[in-house]
């Protein structure tokens, strides 16, 4: 390239797959790597907020930052002393790009912490105006802009969704286990697809169009994951009215299906008319007339979703258009829809229970959240890492580390280093409130620890009398008890739901819960 130095040129080449590349994977390490060479020190295997090295990682970062504006610089003076062809343009584009990001990094992370404050009425957002001038000094060669560059709106409005997008992965999803680096991967892909430059140039206001679908296991963070695809939508920015088309904390609508009537969730979602049903005593505006282009619609256990209301929802997802209870004027639905459950779909959908043509409307962009047994399993310190987290939302300091100790060594000396954790997060967030305020934490399910039944099957193990059809069926059955559903136990045990569900023996089943219990348990799902 013309003017370019060899050294520069593979710098720039990295740089530039930097600039496309999933921040949550292992490729993104491996890059970070190769631009940083001899300057590079210890780095994590993945951005995630809890790991060791999270320090160096972040000062990687600054380190590339510095490297790629010194760089665009050094190529900017070759571009305006020689002009360069369009690949020569087009590398430097990436390079500055690249700078340019991590220059409004700081300023547009702390916007975005300031918008999810008490007080968030009174933030105001990343200023345009100065974007516009760096992106002018940077762009603008010869008094002309380059033509490979997208409008500083555009390029304005992708920066901070990129910003929004990390922030929500990174500061609200905790963990480092395998798991959830996997899950933090596959939600950027959800909000940009694997391929960044084309999201960029044509796919960025059309994913509105393909619903996300999560599953997993109750209290593992569904509602989390679906926030933060949300709020990381992509949101224009309107030059003539000087700010964004919407706040992006304002875009996010849920609904619980499970935890109300039918008619009532028929008119939370289409709305209706006065008179529509005994109670309309005025119009209402459902979700989907409110939500607006930017907006999405979480639609919370999905598979309880009663029938005649799958119909109806079938339709916005086939033809965008709906009605409101009691109106005869068909509207049009411009948002996201985002669904969750923890029910089995495809059972639903062999019993009848659950729109076969509904689900493949919605299974597309498909999450699923790993349980916090599966998080544990491959690393054990990661309790202590997910107990910190949860500590310091109630202590400060010091304090928050002895909490965390406390709750860990409750954990392990009274739970079992093997406790399952049936309740997910949810039931880590409330053993360490329980710690906190009596010094102890009772599960709701005993039976899910090691407890008798583990002692029973390391008799019946050491004796040696079981079948190898038995000795199957037994922990097939008590990673079954341990995990709580067909689809958590087929991953723990690395095979198909229908070979865990033929291998359960319910009957066992049912009489360790009774002696765990003093009652009868439900029957497995």
């Amino acid at each position: 390239m013309t003017g370019f130095s060899a050294s520069d040129v593979r710098r720039a080449l990295v740089l530039r797959q930097l600039t496309s590349t999933n921040p949550f994977g292992p490729e993104r390490i491996a890059l970070e790597r190769e631009a940083l060479g001899d300057d590079v020190r210890r780095l994590g295997p993945s951005w995630h907020l809890h790991h060791e090295l999270h320090r160096e990682r972040v000062d990687a970062i600054a380190r590339l930052a510095a490297r790629s504006d010194e760089l665009a610089r050094r190529m900017r003076a070759v571009l305006e002393q020689h002009g360069g062809d369009a690949q020569a343009r087009a590398l430097y584009v990436d390079v500055a790009t690249f700078a340019l990001y991590h220059e409004l990094h700081p300023a547009m992370q702390e916007s975005i912490a300031t918008a999810f404050s008490p007080g968030r009425a009174r933030e105001r957002g990343p200023s345009f105006t100065a974007f516009r001038e760096r992106a002018r000094e940077l762009f603008e060669i010869g008094g002309r802009r380059l033509a490979e560059v997208e409008s500083d709106a555009h390029l304005f409005a992708l920066i901070f969704q990129l910003n929004r997008a990390f922030f929500a992965i990174y500061h609200v999803l905790v963990g480092a286990s395998d798991a959830m680096v996997n899950l933090r991967q596959q939600i950027w892909q959800s909000i940009f697809t694997h391929d960044l430059r084309r999201y960029r140039a044509s796919l960025f206001e059309r994913l509105r169009d393909v619903p996300t679908l999560i599953t997993g296991p109750s209290g593992s963070g569904k509602e989390l994951v679906a926030r933060a695809i949300a709020y990381a939508r992509y949101v224009p920015f309107d030059v003539d009215a000087g700010k964004f088309a919407a706040r992006f904390v304002d875009t996010f609508h849920p609904i619980n299906l499970a935890a109300s009537s039918p008619t009532l969730v028929e008119s939370e979602l289409f709305g209706h008319r006065k008179g529509a049903f005994t109670g309309a005593l005025a119009d209402r505006v459902g979700f989907f007339a409110s939500s607006g282009p930017h907006g999405s619609v979480f639609l919370d256990e999905i598979g309880d979703l009663d029938p005649a209301i799958q119909v109806k929802l079938l339709r916005v997802l086939q033809t965008r258009e709906f009605n409101a209870l009691g109106d005869d004027t068909t509207r049009r639905f411009e948002g996201k829809v985002i669904a969750a459950t923890n029910r089995d779909l495809a059972r639903s959908m062999r019993d009848g229970r659950f729109r076969e043509d509904l689900y493949y409307r919605l299974c597309a962009d498909r999450l699923v959240t790993p349980s916090l047994r599966e998080q544990l399993a491959g690393d054990p310190a990661e309790l202590s890492r997910l107990v910190a987290h949860v500590a310091r939302q109630w202590v400060d300091g010091d304090d928050a580390q002895r909490l965390t100790e406390q709750c860990v060594a409750f954990a392990e000396s009274k739970l079992g280093r093997t406790y399952a954790w049936p309740g997910n997060f949810r039931e880590l967030e409330q053993c360490v409130r329980s710690v906190l305020l009596r010094g102890e934490y009772t599960p709701a399910h005993p039976d899910a620890d090691d407890g008798d039944v583990g002692r029973t099957l390391a008799r019946e193990f050491s004796a040696a009398t079981l079948t190898a059809e038995q000795l199957l069926s037994r922990y097939v059955t008590y990673v079954y008890a341990r995990t709580g559903s067909y689809d958590a136990a087929a991953r723990v045990l690395d095979c198909d739901r229908r070979t865990v569900r033929a291998r359960v023996d319910g009957g066992l089943l049912r009489r360790w819960r009774q002696g765990s219990e003093g009652e009868s348990p439900r029957a497995p799902e």
